[in-house]
Parts: structure tokens; C-alpha cells; sequence
């Protein structure tokens, strides 16, 4: 494994919105696809100058245009747009479904995978149009349009050393500062200080994952390993290290040793929701696990994974803020 971690590129880049609302704004419970859709919408609006092709890959420009990096993923309806891992996950505030009175302030997250970072400017500069787009659930107060907010600053911070720079402040004309990422080396530092035989997880929103046809309701380790050593290598191979792979048989040991492990503490629930899809015209479950439970047994060799799974989410809907968990130390 360190022969792999050597060659390993993938950085994450965390960012924290922290926003006003100017108008009534009501959210759901977990409201990460509406703030995705919001961010698809604004940086397609700003930057995108061939609206009229259909999809991004029909498009003259889809190779070398840094607004497909960021949204084809969303636009495409072919298999191959669909197997391409979104290049960023959204943090949804955590206040649960309520509305924000208008002056009242709130904040979400957005996580930046590898090199995609780069286009870090396109996002920051997309906030006007992120603040004429709307929010949130249509009311009578607002006319019946959706809430809107205007963005106060962004931060960029690293998850677990607490560090923090501001990027943006509401005014700023063109955001040029230095950003910090989040390497494989701080993962494997960070696994370095877990104990290698009991681990406590906190699942923070709904981890949805299913194993062999069938969702998993209870906190197994194999099942969420084997989702995230898949999601982990094709985030590195898209926007990481385009070569680096794990052999079938270091997969199968992995996977082995996850299965060996037990669940010592289970204070999960499953979580009922669903969200509305614009783009299908349907509801869509995003159900999952939440809660926090314990593993025990042969960690060791899971840690740096487990490690990167804090940064990177884990099981369906990641890209809206589900599957994010952190992993508890005692102080």
C-alpha cells in the first residue's frame, strides 16, 4: 500500500460559503441538489457560449471548455457522461427544513477533487448569477418565486487542522488568493493517529449504498468499503493520477479484512427522503444510513481509505452532500 499511496494525486479542496438571506428562503432537509442545480444553473449562465447545443458533447468547444469540466457531468444522458464522477460534492447547511427569515445568515459547503481546482475562479465568479438564481421552495411571501441570498464570504479550510483563509468577500471584483488543498500525505498523517483496532464513525447525512441488489441498512464495513475504494479510484483517475490502480487480488485482501471487522456499537437509523430531480421530472429516493457506529477488528490497512472517505463522501448522491461521514477520536 505505500508503493500505491506513493503515486496517489488526488487532492480535495473544501470550500464554505457563508451567506445572507435576502429574501424568506425555506430548504428542505437535506437541500444539497437544489444548491447543486443552483450552481449548475450559475456557472452555465455566466460562462457557457454555446447555449444552443443540446448537450455539452455536442459542442465544438466541449474539449477545451472549462464549463464542461464543471457541468457536462449534469447535462450529458450518455453512459459514458454518467460514469464520469462529478468533480465536486456540495455540504448542505445542517439547520434541517426551515426557512430563513430575510437578514438571517447561513452556510454550505462545496468540495473541489484534484485538479479541478484549477477552475476555481469560474465558481467564484458565478456568484452574482448563483445570487440572481433563487433558492428553495417557491412562496407566497416572495410572489411566489424562489428565496435569494447574497454570498458575504468564501472560505477555503482544511478539515481537520481547522485552518482558514478567506477567499471572497461580498465586493470583491476578481478573487486571486492562494488556495490550500488537502493531500493523500495529510490522509495518511491523519491514519497514522487512529487506533488500528476500533473506530467510531459518524454518518452526518444519509449514507446510501447497495450491495449485491440490495441497500444496506446497517453499518457494515465491507459494503462502504468496496463503494468507496471504487468512487476513491475513479476520482483519481479523472482528476488525480490517470494511471494509478489497485490489483484485484489488493482489492479482495482489503475487502477481506473489512469483512472481518464487527460492528461493536450501532446507533444508526435509516433516514427516509426523497429528492426532486428538475432534469428527470421525478422524485428520486435519497434515503440512507445516519447515526454513528463502531467498528472493531484488523483496521490498520483501511485507515488511510476510511481517512479520504471523510473528504470525498461515499454511496449514491455524493455530488448532493450525502454519504459524508467523519470519523470520531477521542481527546
Amino acid at each position: 500500500m505505500h508503493t500505491f499511496f506513493r503515486s496517489a494525486r488526488l487532492t480535495t479542496t473544501h470550500l464554505e460559503f457563508t451567506v445572507r438571506a435576502a429574501t424568506a428562503l425555506e430548504l428542505d432537509v437535506y437541500s444539497g441538489a437544489a444548491l447543486r442545480g443552483s450552481f449548475f444553473n450559475a456557472i452555465w449562465t455566466r460562462f457557457c457560449v454555446n447555449k444552443e447545443a443540446q448537450t455539452c458533447a455536442q459542442c465544438p468547444l466541449h474539449t477545451s471548455c472549462p464549463v464542461s469540466a464543471l457541468v457536462a457531468p449534469l447535462r450529458e444522458e450518455s453512459s459514458w457522461g454518467q460514469d464520469i464522477p462529478r468533480p465536486y460534492t456540495i455540504l448542505p447547511p445542517l439547520d434541517g427544513a426551515r426557512v430563513y427569515e430575510p437578514g438571517e445568515r447561513f452556510s454550505f459547503g462545496m468540495t473541489l477533487m484534484g485538479d479541478i481546482v484549477q477552475l476555481l475562479p469560474y465558481i467564484l465568479l458565478s456568484i452574482s448569477p448563483l445570487e440572481a438564481e433563487g433558492l428553495g421552495h417557491r412562496l407566497p411571501q416572495n410572489g411566489g418565486q424562489r428565496g435569494h441570498f447574497s454570498v458575504e464570504q468564501v472560505e477555503v479550510y482544511h478539515p481537520w487542522s481547522g485552518q482558514r483563509a478567506i477567499l471572497y468577500q461580498s465586493g470583491d471584483t476578481f478573487p486571486n488568493r492562494p488556495v490550500a488543498s488537502v493531500t493523500i500525505q495529510d490522509c495518511l498523517q491523519r491514519a497514522e493517529q487512529l487506533d488500528a483496532e476500533r473506530i467510531t464513525l459518524e454518518f452526518i447525512t444519509p449514507m446510501r449504498i447497495i450491495d449485491r441488489e440490495h441497500l444496506v441498512k446497517q453499518p457494515l464495513l465491507r459494503p462502504l468499503l468496496q463503494r468507496l475504494l471504487e468512487r476513491y479510484l475513479a476520482l483519481e483517475r479523472h482528476y488525480g493520477n490517470p494511471t494509478l490502480t489497485l490489483s484485484k487480488e489488493e482489492r479482495d485482501i482489503l475487502l477481506q479484512q473489512a469483512e472481518a471487522t464487527t460492528c461493536s456499537a450501532n446507533a444508526t437509523h435509516w433516514q427516509e427522503l426523497t429528492s426532486y430531480s428538475n432534469r428527470q421530472k421525478r422524485a428520486t429516493p435519497i434515503s440512507g444510513l445516519q447515526g454513528r457506529a463502531t467498528f472493531t477488528g484488523p483496521l490498520a490497512p483501511l485507515l488511510p481509505f476510511l481517512t479520504i472517505g471523510e473528504l470525498i463522501h461515499v454511496g449514491k448522491n455524493a455530488v448532493k452532500g450525502n454519504g459524508h461521514y467523519r470519523i470520531l477520536t477521542e481527546h
